[in-house]
């Protein structure tokens, strides 16, 4: 990183800060759940920009609670501006856990939550929990989905409260691709049963280095 020097002699007197390096992330979007069966994410609506514009995508998952016990919070990606969300992916899910009550732990890989060229909804994090203080945050991590030659990686990282009376930690992880050459332009997310029923989701964009 350059040291920006500048030789006023105080930052007071500063007159231009022109050099001074902007920030590598952008927000683009901030949804919030109230009940909402999904969120979604469409380039171009809404002031949504999923294109060319940033080579990383990312998401930031704050507080989301589902309506129903047991629930899995999930997304997918579409190729036709949100008309359906079905692509193609692959991919891998393993997770650490440990009650409250330190009646059990764990780190495995679990094969109920990967993908192997299927078209449904990932799964981010699972079994939540719906008492009134349970919920999950993470973020999920997106490269490349404008390109027209590349299939699109995606990187995610959950933790959430496992199903209401458990009281257990869920650090979840999965990672994949959606096995398409067609750019990515809308992102849709939800829970496997339910609504969600509050929650906020932001939409950022990272610049090239």
């Amino acid at each position: 990183m350059a040291l920006v020097k500048y030789n006023n002699n105080s930052i007071s007197a500063v007159t231009s800060a022109a050099s001074m390096p902007s920030g590598a992330m952008t927000l683009i979007k901030t949804l919030t759940a109230s009940s909402s069966s999904t969120l979604s994410f469409v380039d171009g609506s809404s002031d949504v920009v999923l294109d060319s514009t940033y080579p990383i995508y990312v998401f930031k998952f704050i507080n989301m609670h589902p309506a129903t016990d047991e629930a899995m919070f999930s997304f997918n990606m579409s190729v036709d501006s949100g008309s359906n969300y079905n692509v193609t992916k692959t991919s891998t899910f393993f997770e650490a856990f440990h009650r409250e009550d330190d009646g059990g732990a764990a780190l495995g890989y679990m094969t109920s939550n990967d993908l192997a060229q299927g078209t449904g909804f990932q799964n981010l994090v699972g079994g939540l929990g719906n008492n009134n203080d349970d919920n999950c945050n993470g973020e999920l991590y997106l490269f490349g989905i404008s390109s027209t030659t590349f299939v699109k990686h995606f990187i995610s990282r959950l933790s959430g409260n496992y199903r209401a009376g458990m009281g257990a930690e869920l650090d979840q992880y999965a990672a994949g691709y959606g096995n398409t050459t067609s750019a990515v332009d809308g992102i849709q997310f939800k829970m496997s049963s339910g609504n969600i029923d509050s929650g906020t989701i932001k939409l950022y964009g990272i610049k090239d280095s």
